[in-house]
């Protein structure tokens, strides 16, 4: 049983100039709180009231409060942190930025850290992820572009270390992830074109060893099958490929008797460089040709006001990262630790 808590009026913060360093009964004393209830409260022990532990946490942070995490490491055998895996892509704007943001609120009121482990070209997916667990520098991880049957994943369920991905696999065994409903993306991308009375539809698609990859295709094949309407699936380039790379390609297929008149695009760069490629090619955006692209900064939209877009919200797909994962760690049994979040169309009208 807990003891309750005083009234918040009248809190002296200023204690701590008193004292110097603030320590767990610097929090105790201006929250009227034991020592021992500030401790479990900062560790977020369920048995603690929401109420109370977000009340310590203000405070710690209020008054600078940082925990030895050496002697926090020692006597529970956790980091309180959270590591997320990086994979540098050009194509995403602000996905790094988005994504940690989300999940930093996600882990906002809790005692645990997010450490961001960028993974470097001479390493790979797997040896970043080994690294982590064999000096467990993490209590869980986080990583993004899974492949269907992704290393990391397997190497995390073998292991049992808590994770969650950004994106699904096609492994029978359930685990942990929040993913974006590609095929829909694609399917109502395609759609859209054809509305607007375009004949042959091109998609970008990103590289196909990632999972995501299958899931557009499968979208836009659908629809184009659906329809009836000529397509082309380029094998030349994809969501990878350096934006000058694309634009020169685009260029040239629109130099052809038979070049596309409508573009999906899954990210803004690779939808700027079909931009770029087709004025170079005298072709005018919302005449000759359409683009329906995913939107994830806001950005293009503002830029490219006539391309349509599809928008992923990455800073909620970051934050249900976080939370389900803090889920998995504090109950390895948790179940429904799935999520597909659905694409925002507000196509406009006419």
């Amino acid at each position: 049983m807990t003891e309750p808590s005083r009234p918040q009026r009248g809190e002296n913060l200023d204690i701590t100039h008193k004292r110097g360093k603030p320590t767990l009964r610097t929090i105790a004393t201006i929250a009227g709180l034991a020592v021992t209830t500030v401790s479990r409260a900062l560790s977020d022990a369920p048995q603690i009231s929401l109420e109370t532990r977000q009340r310590v946490h203000r405070i710690a942070r209020e008054i600078g409060y940082l925990p030895d995490r050496a002697a926090q490491r020692l006597k529970t055998g956790r980091t309180n942190v959270i590591a997320i895996l990086l994979d540098s892509h050009e194509e995403v704007v602000g996905f790094s930025t988005s994504i940690m943001y989300g999940i930093a609120k996600a882990l906002k009121e809790t005692s645990y850290h997010l450490v961001v482990a960028p993974n470097f070209l001479s390493t790979t997916d797997i040896e970043a992820a080994e690294y982590i667990i064999r000096n467990h520098l993490a209590d869980g991880l986080i990583f993004t572009r899974t492949e269907p049957l992704d290393a990391r994943v397997r190497l995390l369920l073998e292991t049992g270390f808590p994770f969650i991905c950004h994106g699904r696999t096609e492994f029978s065994t359930p685990h942990p992830y929040v993913d974006y409903d590609n095929f829909t993306f694609a399917y109502e991308a395609t759609r859209r074109l054809i509305a607007k009375g375009r004949k042959k539809v091109m998609v970008i698609l990103p590289p196909k060893r990632l999972t995501f990859c299958q899931h557009i295709l499968h979208g836009f094949m659908t629809a184009v099958r659906e329809a009836g309407i000529a397509y082309e699936i380029p094998e030349a380039v994809d969501l990878d490929t350096p934006a000058g790379v694309l634009r020169d390609f685009i260029r040239s297929r629109a130099d052809t008797p038979d070049a596309p008149d409508g573009f999906i695009c899954p990210g803004e760069v690779s939808a700027l460089a079909v931009i770029s490629g087709m004025s170079d090619a005298g072709s005018i955006l919302a005449v000759d040709y359409d683009i329906v692209a995913k939107e994830t900064s806001r950005l293009l939209s503002q830029l490219q006001p006539k391309v349509d877009t599809i928008h992923e919200d990455l800073t909620a797909a970051g934050e249900d990262l976080g939370r389900m994962l803090l889920q998995r760690i504090s109950d390895p049994d948790a179940e429904d630790l799935q999520l597909l979040l659905p694409p925002q169309i507000n196509f406009p009208i006419g």
